[in-house]
């Protein structure tokens, strides 16, 4: 008798599982938090729920409140769910996948995910591929993937270019974009609403979730995630983390400011200021806007505190991977005392050690800032405590305004893309590479998504023209037909070179070429543009990733240097550095323009500057609410004319050459053009009649777009904007790896496309796309509009000053700035402010 018990026992065991229902699930759940001394947060649980109901959907949540674990943790569970029997038989295959903007974050994903998959016996494996993965790896996950897979948008679409690709993802239960709302807005966001609505057809069964942080769109950015209309839209729920996150905000004001604020010196008379808050923190993240400020910044606090040396790192996208991936892992063993970073440090990666961010200039944008100060008490329930310090005082004002955003959560929307036709060149050029497809198949996939909902019958055909013919104009060149019309109607690519050459260039981010530097001796130091590189001699010093190289050579897209002990160098500058103000940022900025107009309570950061905005009103005014400030003085260099729309530099571009330009159609008159994020100059040799502008409403939003056109020379900008839809729709090769083209190259190719466009196709789609980028994305068109039309109701306050005032001074200066070295620039201030402070 006992032996048949112990032989039906055994049975029992053999037997298959029983199937665990959704509490007992989360049971397991919840005791591997108690396990960690944790409790899951509300959102967390909701997460959870919506998910094992096979709900799709957006988790809105800020950084360091356990997002990963939100979704991670019911992927394990749900696999679970359909594998009683998971100890014991562990179901090959990938199930999920993990899609994050940033490489950097890839490995904190990965350990995050381990930690749970392992600690509860799931069996399930975690794997990375991003443009850093060894080729080993890559091959190995060919022939098995792991079982979640961390990757980046453009890693996914490369798998879609493999052969059998649909095999692949089959089995997909689902998908999670991380930091959707970096993506949103770009056209990196576009390929994956393309790979989405793939990925629908392949595995009907998967589940879509994006993480977000707090953007003003939230509902837009489902809608264009889960494709508007779409199944998956109407079965998501929108979760909102309801978590107060307190963030504390400190200005930095320096004790003595000029009465005439300028941009000059980054911030670096208040470095003595920034040592103590160094001293007292456990560790420090110094974020600066650019690389090469970051650059400057690491090297002055090490030739005055030398004692830092060992304890202070630097952190951007243009060192090598290795030295990256020590400074974080450093961070996160507290070996480091302070970090001076980009915003390659902005996302997701989690530093618990840090206790303390400076923020060094404005952050052009409040979402920016929010993750910036969201870096440091990087868990749940801690303070955060963000500096700022300005770099010139009129920053102040920003800081004074970000303190207001902070306390009601105030942050942009991001601006989807629409009709990308060169994304979708290249993303059916991908398809036709791995298996090819059929039209019929993928255009209501394509039409699915929210960048290309309006896409019609015609432009879909001129796109499949386009790709097997090369457009009308291109028809006589072999080169542009990629892509064959098999007898079954296929769409495939079927030569090999040209399949090689399209899966090096996948993507959608075009920089300026960048350069491998590279010691002497060996030894890689990171990437830098050529058009810096360019400027240099043999010879020269130049200082980067934190020391100082002397340029040996340029041979084969290679910067050869040698270690140099000259003290004086020059610091590269990235292009890109400039950034504009956000329409929020501006908003609020005008807002407490007024505030330090009136009588109403003010910040300290407006009380310290007291001093300026009293010489203002002296020489002129601070604008009201329903007042628009126009300023005239003359000078030594000519007569100026300075406006104040406060709408950043972008907006001002346009707006500065489109007064220009109607100014000139009165009488003929040249100018020269400044702008910051305040204000804008027209220079001139002779007076502006303002009195006419004013009579014939010169200031107006009528004709906006023609006069536009006619001022800036859109079609010179559109020329610049082609070449990066010339490179995404794979018109002209970017070149091999280590023998990329050089940008002069790129650029003389793609502008002879423009012109063959121009003069014998200008209905050509992807001719088009690049004026209406230039006026959508670059002049930002919709803001100008809006701005105009605001001007138009506000009284004009025009003053003829007799001398520069405080808030003219930065635009000024900014314009000496393109003509002067650093030297002879700060020289050339001191001059103008010791000869206007007496006046």
């Amino acid at each position: 008798m006992l032996r048949e018990g112990g032989s039906a026992g055994r049975r029992r065991r053999k037997g298959p599982s029983r199937i665990m229902n959704r509490n007992e699930l989360l049971k397991i759940a919840e005791n591997w938090f108690s396990s960690q001394n944790w409790k899951p947060f509300p959102f967390q649980k909701q997460t959870w729920n919506a998910f094992l109901q096979s709900k799709h959907g957006l988790l809105n949540a800020p950084t360091g409140s356990g997002k990963t674990y939100a979704l991670w943790i019911p992927i394990v569970l749900d696999y679970i769910r359909q594998n009683p029997d998971y100890k014991t038989k562990h179901k090959p295959g990938l199930k999920a996948i993990w899609i994050t903007p940033l490489r950097a974050l890839s490995v904190e994903i990965e350990q995050a995910a381990n930690r749970f998959a392992q600690d509860i016996g799931s069996g399930l494996t975690v794997g990375i591929r991003t443009g850093d993965t060894p080729q080993k790896i890559r091959t190995a996950q060919k022939k098995k993937m792991p079982d979640l897979l961390i990757t980046t948008p453009e890693s996914l679409q490369l798998l879609l270019s493999s052969k059998g690709y649909d095999k692949t993802f089959k089995d997909l239960n689902a998908i999670v974009i991380d930091e959707w709302h970096e993506l949103l807005g770009t056209k990196r966001g576009v390929q994956v609403e393309l790979a989405l609505s793939r990925l629908k057809t392949i595995s009907p069964k998967m589940k879509i979730w994006g993480i977000s942080a707090t953007i003003g769109n939230l509902q837009q950015a489902r809608e264009v995630l889960l494709g508007p209309g779409s199944e998956a839209f109407e079965n998501s729920v929108l979760i909102k983390a309801k978590i107060n996150k307190k963030i504390k905000v400190s200005s930095i004001i320096p004790e003595k400011m000029e009465t005439f604020p300028w941009r000059g010196h980054l911030g670096m008379h208040l470095l003595d200021e920034v040592i103590p808050i160094i001293r007292n923190s456990k560790t420090t993240l110094l974020f600066t806007n650019t690389r090469s400020q970051c650059e400057i910044w690491f090297q002055r606090i090490l030739q005055k505190y030398p004692e830092f040396a060992g304890e202070l790192a630097m952190h951007h996208g243009s060192i090598n991977k290795e030295t990256r991936l020590w400074v974080e892992q450093a961070i996160r063993d507290e070996q480091l005392k302070a970090v001076v970073a980009t915003s390659s440090l902005d996302l997701g990666v989690d530093f618990a050690p840090v206790e303390t961010i400076i923020q060094i200039g404005g952050p052009k944008g409040v979402a920016r800032f929010l993750q910036r100060a969201g870096r440091s008490g990087h868990r749940p329930g801690e303070e955060s405590v963000i500096y700022f310090l300005p770099t010139h005082a009129m920053e102040l004002i920003e800081a004074s305004a970000l303190q207001k955003a902070v306390k009601n959560t105030a942050v942009e929307d991001r601006v989807p893309y629409l009709q990308s036709f060169d994304v979708l060149v290249q993303y059916l050029t991908t398809l036709a590479v791995s298996d090819g497809f059929f039209p019929k198949d993928i255009y209501p996939e394509v039409k699915s998504t929210f960048c290309y909902q309006a896409l019609s019958d015609d432009q879909w055909e001129w796109i499949l023209n386009f790709i097997t013919k090369g457009s009308q104009t291109l028809q006589a060149y072999d080169e542009y037909k990629k892509v064959e019309i098999e007898e079954n109607g296929k769409f495939k690519v079927n030569n090999r070179a040209i399949a090689m050459r399209h899966r090096l260039q996948i993507g959608t981010i075009v920089g300026d070429a960048v350069l491998s530097v590279k010691y002497l001796g060996g030894g890689y130091i990171g990437t830098i543009e050529e058009w810096f590189i360019s400027k240099l001699n043999p010879g020269d010093v130049f200082t980067f990733a934190g020391k100082n190289l002397e340029l040996y050579k340029v041979k084969n897209m290679q910067v050869i240097v040698k270690k140099s002990k000259q003290k004086s160098s020059r610091f590269p500058s990235w292009a890109g550095g400039r950034m504009t103000f956000s329409a929020q940022m501006s908003e609020l900025l005008r807002e407490e323009m007024f505030v330090a107009a009136g009588k109403s309570h003010k910040s300290v950061e407006l009380k310290a500057l007291s001093h300026i905005f009293k010489r203002q009103k002296k020489e002129s005014i601070i604008p009201g609410k329903d007042e628009f400030l126009i300023e005239t003085f003359k000078t030594r260099e000519g007569y100026h004319a300075i406006f104040y729309p406060f709408e950043g530099r972008f907006v001002h571009e346009a707006m500065a050459s489109l007064l220009a330009y109607r100014i000139s159609l009165l009488s003929p008159i040249t100018f020269s053009l400044a702008f910051n994020d305040y204000g804008f100059e027209l220079l001139s040799d002779q007076p502006i009649d303002m009195q006419q502008v004013f009579d014939n409403n010169l200031i107006t939003s009528e004709y906006l777009m023609d006069d536009l056109q006619k001022s800036l020379n859109a079609t010179e900008m559109a020329r610049r904007k082609f070449r990066d839809i010339a490179v995404i729709s794979g018109m002209v090769f970017t070149g091999f790896p280590n023998k990329m083209i050089k940008t002069k190259h790129l650029q003389s190719n793609s502008q002879l496309l423009f012109s063959v466009f121009r003069d014998y196709e200008p209905d050509n789609l992807l001719f088009q796309q690049a004026f209406r980028e230039t006026f959508e994305h670059q002049l930002e068109e919709g803001r100008l509009l809006m701005a105009m039309e605001r001007i138009e109701q506000q009284t004009i306050v025009w003053k003829d000053c007799e001398k520069p005032t405080p808030f003219a001074f930065p635009i000024i200066t900014d314009r000496l700035r393109e003509k002067l070295t650093s030297e002879k620039l700060e020289d050339r201030v001191k001059r103008m402010m010791a000869q206007w402070e007496n006046l």
